[in-house]
């Protein structure tokens, strides 16, 4: 028997339950993990409390861990695999679980230099940046607006436009500028007078994109007064500004989904290469996730959390 969490009503992490679960042996083109970290993001409290949600509702969408057992046939996303070697896990559903089967093609080998925790931690927040970053169109020279530049998208964002060359201006708040800075960015706070904050860092360059990962007024004012094609103003919060040719995604969108499922092996390759790293805050034993998830809705963890099993 393994150990999973579920949320087993609509009304937030009061409704969340750990049950024990049978983990069905794997079938033909599937493979077994044990899972060793578990990643946390918002979408996982966020999801359940959906109209559209059933319950009970399997929580968690990216995993690390080792595989115990393959399905015939069975090949990860990555290649070929053995029993005992360590992989990662993306858009799987039941993550909070401490041995899950699923589809091979969802799993990847995890890169020796990347820690669980880590690896847990790379494909959501990563493919979402990815897909900000193909959606934007900026090349090499070219300057973008990232509104919430510090959050896990934002630092994965500047970390993959470094490696294509996009100078990205970031918002964030005084204390995590240096954040921005770290992983390559031009920090500036939110705030009156944002336009011409983001003006000035720019020096005279025009911003070819705005990307939005806050979803407030400000931000979505300011990107309009900055960026003339309303296509280069994406958002990965405000489903409502659709009608207004303002561009949205998420990984409930069958666009992005596929966008995120190709660039999995990308992701990899760069964490592998060293060029993509994924700050981990916090871990929390397994049993502590609905802690951990209340300080991730409330908090402002500098960074990911992830369950360790």
């Amino acid at each position: 028997m393994a150990q999973a969490w579920f949320a087993t009503g609509p009304d937030g992490l009061d409704d969340w339950e750990l049950r024990e679960v049978d983990v069905p042996a794997p079938a033909a083109g599937e493979v077994t993990i044990r899972v060793h970290a578990i990643g946390m993001n918002p979408a996982d409290y966020k999801y359940p409390t959906r109209p559209d949600a059933s319950f009970p509702f399997p929580l968690g969408y990216e995993v690390s861990g080792e595989i115990t057992a393959l399905g015939p046939d069975a090949e990860i996303g990555s290649g070929h695999a053995n029993i005992g070697d360590e992989v990662l896990a993306f858009r799987l559903r039941g993550g909070y679980a401490t041995e899950v089967t699923i589809p091979a093609e969802k799993a990847f080998a995890k890169p020796a230099t990347v820690t669980q925790p880590e690896a847990a931690n790379l494909f959501l927040a990563g493919a979402t940046a990815a897909e900000l970053l193909e959606l934007s169109g900026a090349g090499r020279g070219d300057t973008v607006l990232f509104h919430a530049a510090s959050g896990a998208v934002g630092v994965s964002f500047l970390q993959q436009a470094a490696v294509r060359g996009v100078r990205v201006v970031g918002t964030a708040s005084e204390r995590n500028a240096d954040v921005v800075r770290r992983y390559g960015g031009i920090p500036i706070a939110y705030g009156p007078g944002l336009i011409d904050r983001a003006k000035d860092a720019a020096g005279g360059a025009a911003f070819v994109a705005s990307l939005d990962g806050v979803g407030t007024d400000e931000a979505i004012d300011v990107s309009l007064a900055l960026i003339e094609d309303r296509k280069r103003i994406i958002t990965i919060v405000r489903r409502d500004l659709e009608s207004e040719g303002i561009v949205a995604i998420g990984g409930m969108l069958p666009a992005s989904a596929a966008f995120r499922d190709a660039v999995r092996g990308e992701l990899v390759d760069l964490a592998r290469r060293g060029l993509l790293e994924v700050p981990v805050a916090r871990t929390y034993p397994f049993a502590d996730a609905v802690e951990a998830a209340r300080f991730l809705k409330e908090g402002h963890p500098g960074g990911k959390l992830a369950l360790l099993t």
